[in-house]
């Protein structure tokens, strides 16, 4: 299923042919319902397989338009997890201290150890959209920093890090409807933020730069679009993505050690 929503690398991709309403062949949230409590609990099973092996590890990186709901998923599919083995970052306005270093520093020190799995809540992408949108960045400089992307990733993927960059894709009309909820339902009003209206007006540039961006940064990591309009399916599609990166890993169990018996001995000497 995750790979049907694999984009082609180097591939120009129009976020027009992919429709944010599509639930593949499910039609109702009924029909994942056992298919999600079997995910969840293999990639638990995958988590403790990773943190044993220590030899690779898995950055998940979301984007997504406002309203998309990337806390939403990384909250669902993540939740089940040793939260010993997993950490969150969130790419907000860069700090005093994180303008003052390169674009890609505050990500690579947010980067996971072998064995642990980090989730990225918006990301360095964010360098080369946000900053263009607001006219910070001019598209030369972008340019450039698309090659440090690649340079980057292939880094960390030559370093046993798998990098699984996620689109949540919704569409204009569902985001609009997110919006008027958060203002009509008192208990959702802490969401809203007046600056989400100035960037909705550039929904089509966004877009725009989300197509460039999935063309020229996908060789050492790939990306996935993810139909998000439906919050059920979107669950279920990350979580598939999730559990087949894992997979991918081949990852084993744990090796016995025969160095160890003399400590049972010792042990089971305490016990008679």
């Amino acid at each position: 299923m995750s790979k049907s929503y694999k984009l082609p690398e180097k591939k120009k991709v129009d976020l027009k042919d992919i429709d944010p309403k599509d639930t593949g062949r499910f039609s109702n949230k009924e029909e994942v319902v056992q298919a999600v409590k079997e995910l969840e609990l293999e990639l638990q099973q995958l988590q403790e397989k990773l943190a044993a092996s220590k030899e690779h590890a898995v950055l998940f990186v979301f984007q997504g338009m406002d309203c998309s709901g990337k806390d939403g998923v990384i909250k669902k599919v993540f939740a089940g997890l040793h939260p010993q083995g997993i950490s969150a970052h969130s790419f907000k306005t860069p700090t005093e201290e994180e303008a003052r270093h390169d674009f890609l520093w505050r990500a690579h020190v947010a980067v996971p150890a072998l064995g642990q799995i980090a989730v990225f809540n918006r990301s360095y992408y964010e360098e080369v959209l946000i900053t263009r949108i607001h006219g910070t960045v001019k598209s030369e400089e972008a340019k450039e920093r698309f090659k440090h992307i690649n340079h980057f990733e292939a880094l960390l993927a030559d370093s046993g890090v798998k990098v699984v960059k996620i689109f949540l894709h919704i569409s204009k009309q569902f985001q609009l409807e997110k919006l008027i909820s958060r203002i009509e339902d008192p208990k959702k009003n802490w969401k809203f933020d007046p600056s989400d209206l100035k960037e909705r007006k550039s929904w089509k540039q966004y877009s725009e730069l989300y197509e460039e961006l999935f063309e020229k940064c996908s060789k050492a990591a790939p990306w996935y679009v993810v139909p998000s309009d439906n919050r059920w399916y979107r669950n279920y599609a990350v979580l598939r993505i999730a559990v087949d990166a894992l997979r991918s890993l081949d990852l084993k169990d744990p090796a016995a050690r025969p160095e160890l018996e003399p400590f049972l001995e010792e042990l089971k000497k305490e016990e008679a």
